[in-house]
């Protein structure tokens, strides 16, 4: 009897969260895509390059009256100029045969790969589809004499009504417009299972990557559901690293920053309580760690060669960031939900807390934090995501951002989303500049000049062996330059108040265009002998406006106009907001 009350209030909640369109699939679909380059070659057969990487299958039609037994070879990476056959890590290669009869379309894929088809939480596309992988090169052998290749089509799948016009980027350095393009593709190409998953190599949704995934998807394109069908996904499968529960707080909240409503919010907020890690907490309000969370969950970074020698304490400096700053957003979240108790409860155990953190964890001698008590160790970590999160003491953060800019590129690409905030929030804009573009094996430059068409899952094979060559958690720049050299982002719930504040990173000129709620919202910038900046604003929206000078002495014209602006951190602040199109220079 009591398993049976168990079963019916489930089943209850399942139909009221299907009712409410909690449990609904972000739609994605099939898109014919024609090769962007074919040939032939004797010992190969015909070989098509489709331009880049999407996850989908090939169509074939033969002219009517024609047989033929095709062995047809998909790759996801090159070799010599032929499909590499034994790529690394889980890079894909797949073969299938199949007799194909002409007059009718043919879908032709390779067997289900059990590691993404079998495992339990594996999310698994529409069976009528067929199977599908990640490839951009085919090569066909048997293919009969005189065949029209203009046959030959990839179904690639991608989120319904992907708007490629949504955002656009563009600077003064070729190579950043690029990796851009780069990203924002990743965001797209990854769409294929309806929520955000890890890859091609267990297609399972993770937090950390849905997050990342969530702030590029909403730079790209104008699509709400998907990142909301991940949340309620891996609220129900959850996974196991101590700092990805936070990032559910982290998503909700960006769902409610972007969105300015809180009707998606409301019935969740109660269940983000169990993501803040409360249970580990002590009297300091500290969280703290056993055994085998220092072992194993307390991640830091991912994989563990990425970690620069953090050591793990029963008090993690980098758990309890994160810990810190999803209370900090729950709060917020209380407020505008007029859950006053819990507005209260959230806010006065953050401040309680961050007090502590800073007098056990900030080394202010060095000008960073230690990994955790009981070690004076200094991992780049340690101070980079306190950082990115605001959790600096105040008055100290150039200090912090000069010490973390110093170390380079010592995290993963996971981590480097939150190095590069900190990095652009705090006065490093140029140091996060020469990471994204630096020479070497650790950076956005490598991935782009390897080939890649989707970004992946490490900087470099050796330093994850396993790695997937089609995971968007290493996507950041699609989001990272929008926000910050743009300069575009909401300081109200919806984007009804925005701040524009562009980095200028060593760049002479950079321009775009952002997907917002009210509508498309555009900058441009030049840094030519003077700083001139131009936005576009959808209806509705007002601007803050923060432009780069060389002293507080700088006059600001908009339209032409001389302005009231009060200098701050090598800025001028206009006083008054701004409101649809508008031109300003600094002289």
């Amino acid at each position: 009897m009591r398993l049976n009350r168990l079963m019916k209030t489930r089943l209850i909640l399942l139909i009221s969260l299907m009712l409410a369109g909690f449990l609904s699939a972000a739609p994605v679909e099939l898109v014919d895509e024609k090769p962007v380059k074919t040939g032939s070659r004797p010992g190969v057969g015909v070989e098509v390059d489709f331009g880049g990487v999407s996850f989908g299958n090939l169509q074939v039609t033969l002219p009517e009256g024609t047989r033929a037994k095709l062995k047809v070879h998909f790759g996801e990476a090159s070799k010599n100029g032929r499909i590499d056959r034994k790529p690394p890590g889980t890079v894909r290669y797949a073969v299938a045969e199949v007799d194909v009869e002409g007059g009718k379309p043919v879908v032709i894929a390779p067997p289900a790969d059990a590691r993404n088809t079998k495992q339990p939480a594996a999310v698994l596309t529409p069976g009528e589809w067929g199977v599908v992988l990640p490839f951009r090169w085919v090569e066909i052998e048997g293919w009969p004499a005189g065949a029209d290749t203009a046959s030959i089509v990839r179904r690639s799948a991608y989120l319904k009504g992907w708007d490629d016009d949504a955002a656009a980027f563009s600077s003064s350095n070729e190579v950043l417009d690029r990796i851009w393009e780069l990203c924002r593709y990743s965001i797209k190409a990854t769409t294929f299972a309806g929520v955000y998953v890890d890859g091609d190599r267990e297609r399972i949704p993770y937090e950390a990557d849905a997050y990342l995934n969530q702030l590029s998807h909403y730079a790209t394109d104008p699509d709400l559901q998907m990142a909301r069908d991940t949340y309620d996904r891996l609220m129900e499968q959850p996974t196991w690293p101590s700092e990805w529960g936070p990032h559910m707080v982290f998503m909700a909240h960006a769902d409610w920053m972007h969105s300015g409503k809180t009707d998606w919010l409301a019935p969740r907020f109660d269940a983000l309580r169990g993501k803040l890690l409360l249970e580990r907490a002590g009297s300091d309000g500290l969280i703290r760690s056993d055994a085998k969370q220092r072992s194993w969950n307390d991640i830091v970074d991912w994989p563990d060669g990425e970690r620069d020698g953090y050591v793990r304490t029963e008090i993690n400096t980098v758990v309890n960031a994160f810990h810190l700053a999803a209370l900090r957003q729950m709060a917020r979240m209380a407020v505008a939900l007029g859950r006053d108790k819990e507005a209260e409860e959230f806010g006065g155990r953050y401040e309680k807390t961050l007090a502590v953190f800073h007098e056990r964890l900030y080394m202010k001698d060095k000008g960073c934090f230690r990994d955790g008590v009981g070690t004076d160790h200094a991992a780049q970590h340690a101070s980079l995501f306190p950082l990115a999160f605001g959790l600096v003491p105040a008055g100290e953060e150039a200090r912090v951002a000069e010490w973390v800019a110093s170390r380079g590129m010592r995290c993963s690409v996971y981590a480097a989303q939150y190095l590069m905030e900190g990095l652009f929030m705090f006065g490093q804009d140029e140091a996060a500049m020469d990471l994204i573009l630096a020479d070497g094996d650790r950076s956005w430059r490598h991935m782009l000049e390897s080939g890649t068409t989707i970004t992946w899952e490490a900087w470099d094979q050796k330093y994850k062996p396993n790695q997937d060559w089609n995971h968007a958690w290493g996507a950041a720049p699609a989001n990272l330059l929008p926000r910050f050299v743009l300069g575009a982002e909401p300081i109200e719930p919806g984007w009804k108040l925005v701040r524009i504040r562009p980095c200028l990173s060593g760049l002479e000129e950079a321009s775009g265009k952002m997907p917002t709620p009210a509508g498309p919202l555009m900058v441009h910038w030049v840094n030519r002998n003077g700083f001139g900046l131009k936005i576009e604003l959808p209806e509705g929206v007002s601007a803050r406006v923060e432009v780069p000078a060389s002293g507080p002495g700088a006059k600001v014209l908009v339209d032409d106009q001389p302005v009231e602006a009060k200098w701050q951190d090598g800025r001028m602040v206009l006083t008054e907001t701004l409101s649809g199109k508008r031109k300003i220079v600094v002289r």
